[in-house]
């Protein structure tokens, strides 16, 4: 390689910083187009990034789960995106993004499907001030997606393959863009004064919360309690959990840093520094204190614990990644990861089977996340931030309730006793993820 085959690589990485000085110094026309491009490709490159947690929820739920039901878990996830991105576009994005309201403030236009930009479109036809309309759905589809995937390893090695998608369907149709749109679609909860910046509460509580009705309705796993005990049932995989959780960590900074919604000023761009910033010191901090206290309350250092402990701090961030220092990122994230440890064993003692632990991962340190808002945004005050987690908790939880009860009684929720004990791999799928091994 020659330097002069990087020099128009070189060329361009000058040019995108002065691009932005010049149309900060510089309004009108050329400064409407530059955001309109930049903001375009923080969709773009924030979008795959998401996209790329759907593997990372691959890998960790592969992991976590026992090696009979590997081969269920990855053709849940491969299909439970597929089917959100179909829904999404036929009825999603336009349920979630309104251009009229049903009931205004409250609820979207059904079948709305969503239609792109032209071929070759001009300036003259786009919202100059803002981003493509292909790029904006393909960010936002990824937010529907990761909802879907916080269920699936909650309900994991107990429920069956079809009637899980069917829920799927329900839940990225939907559920997920109706509460979205309370906020992100300009809604009641953003009229009220809610905040919630990438989705603690509207992602990750709303898929915990789904989660938690569908491990009520499902019940636990087989010899998961027994004469008042819990009975440890290892993951497979530990290296796939723990590459898991790094995809995850890496995907975060698209999930984060994209929801700025623009990167056409230096003031933006800076900021989307800053919450790349924010978002990886909590998820250290989370990893940390569990390390510290598994070390101080069981003895010895708990691996999973500490990847749910990362994972929880990136929630906890997620609402607010912007306004703290990153010191207060650090006390957000690491209070994070403390719920993982005390929420762990209480779900236990409740018999509430969660396989991965994205209960108190998603759910709890959601509502962490939320409520903390208004410790380091002035605009946002701790009364709005716990009402509007209510709301999306108790309507996610009661539809998710209804719908699981329903597929329930129509098709069946759970395999039989024969079947789980055996293994969901070869009782719904006839394959096996690692058929040189005996079942365990």
């Amino acid at each position: 390689m020659t330097f002069k085959k990087f020099l128009p690589l070189a060329m361009a990485a000058t040019a995108l910083p002065a691009l932005a000085m010049a149309q900060d110094a510089v309004p009108g026309e050329a400064a409407d187009h530059t955001k309109f491009i930049l903001t375009s490709v923080l969709f773009l490159v924030g979008g795959f990034l998401v996209f790329w947690m759907a593997a990372g929820f691959a890998m960790l739920e592969a992991g976590l789960v026992r090696s009979k039901n590997v081969t269920m878990q990855l053709t849940k996830n491969i299909a439970l995106f597929s089917i959100a991105a179909i829904m999404y576009w036929l009825v999603g994005y336009g349920i979630m993004y309104p251009g009229d309201w049903l009931i205004e403030g409250w609820l979207g236009p059904f079948f709305a499907v969503t239609s792109l930009d032209p071929v070759g479109v001009g300036a003259d036809a786009v919202d100059v001030g803002y981003a493509s309309g292909a790029s904006d759905f393909f960010f936002q589809l990824m937010f529907c997606a990761t909802t879907a995937s916080i269920v699936s390893g909650t309900l994991a090695e107990r429920i069956k393959l079809w009637p899980f998608l069917a829920f799927v369907v329900v839940l990225t149709g939907f559920i997920y863009p109706i509460e979205a749109s309370w906020q992100w679609g300009g809604g009641w909860l953003s009229e009220a004064g809610f905040s919630d910046f990438a989705g603690s509460t509207l992602v990750h509580a709303a898929g915990g919360f789904a989660a938690l009705a569908g491990a009520f309705i499902l019940g636990p796993r087989l010899g998961k309690y027994k004469d008042g005990r819990t009975i440890p049932m290892p993951g497979s995989n530990l290296p796939l959990a723990t590459l898991g959780t790094f995809i995850l960590w890496l995907g975060w900074f698209g999930f984060n840093g994209g929801s700025q919604l623009a990167m056409g000023t230096i003031s933006d761009v800076s900021d989307v520094a800053r919450i790349f910033a924010n978002t990886n010191m909590a998820a250290a901090a989370g990893a940390v204190v569990v390390m510290i206290m598994t070390q101080l309350m069981y003895k010895k250092v708990d691996l999973t614990m500490i990847l749910n402990g990362a994972l929880a701090g990136l929630v906890s961030i997620t609402a607010e990644p912007l306004a703290p220092s990153l010191f207060q990122a650090l006390i957000i994230g690491g209070i994070g990861g403390a719920i993982v440890v005390f929420v762990v064993p209480l779900l236990d003692r409740l018999k509430i089977d969660d396989v991965v632990g994205a209960i108190p991962v998603h759910l709890v340190a959601g509502f962490w996340g939320t409520f903390i808002v208004a410790w380091t945004n002035d605009s946002a005050s701790f009364g709005t931030q716990i009402l509007g987690f209510a709301a999306i908790g108790i309507f996610v939880f009661v539809v998710s309730f209804i719908f699981f009860t329903i597929i329930k009684a129509v098709m069946g929720l759970r395999v039989g006793e024969e079947e789980e004990l055996g293994g969901l791999d070869m009782a719904e799928l006839g394959m096996e993820a690692y058929p040189e091994f005996t079942n365990g």
